[in-house]
């Protein structure tokens, strides 16, 4: 891959993860409640893909219109995956070295949301008592949770990107 592309791909994932980690420092400081919102997660996922996305078209531009899957998927995958790092880093440090207790704050939002929405979707109350007491005995910013969570993000976005990149490929009919 051009060292242009790269670059590119690199600064698109560095203002991804910029953004990503200002949405967090944003809602830690105003309003920590909405970092547990179901609509916050659509936007940030459309966000998301749409970094990659712009990462991927700006590649093809710089590379005159013509672009490989190859190229296409590492130029979307580098933005994605250099964002999730970036945000990632941010949230473990907010949460376990300046802030742990925003984390228990979290995880206990997080918990009454979950009884609410199964609630309401009518789960009967042993599996309601059986799903808390499991997300209370976790610590989803602990090191290792985080870590799997990127993991797994990052494998769902890998195969967006491999449809984005499939459908952003062109080649060039003066290569042979």
């Amino acid at each position: 891959m051009e060292k242009s592309i790269k670059s590119s791909s690199i600064n698109y994932g560095l203002y991804l993860g910029l953004f990503l980690s200002t949405i967090t420092v944003l809602f830690y400081a105003v309003n920590l409640e909405m970092l547990t919102k179901w609509w916050l997660g659509i936007i940030l996922f459309l966000v998301i893909l749409i970094f990659g996305i712009v990462s991927t078209v700006k590649s093809k531009s710089l590379l005159g219109g013509f672009i490989s899957f190859k190229q296409a998927f590492s130029s979307y995958f580098i933005t994605i995956a250099i964002g999730f790092i970036l945000s990632t880093a941010v949230s473990v440090l907010l949460f376990n070295v300046i802030d742990p207790e925003a984390a228990e704050i979290l995880k206990e939002n997080v918990i009454e949301a979950s009884r609410q929405m199964m609630e309401n979707f009518g789960a009967p109350q042993s599996e309601i008592d059986k799903a808390i007491a499991e997300m209370a005995d976790q610590n989803q910013f602990a090191i290792g949770n985080q870590l799997k969570s990127v993991a797994f993000q990052l494998i769902f976005y890998a195969v967006i990107g491999l449809i984005v990149a499939l459908s952003m490929k062109k080649k060039d009919p003066n290569v042979a």
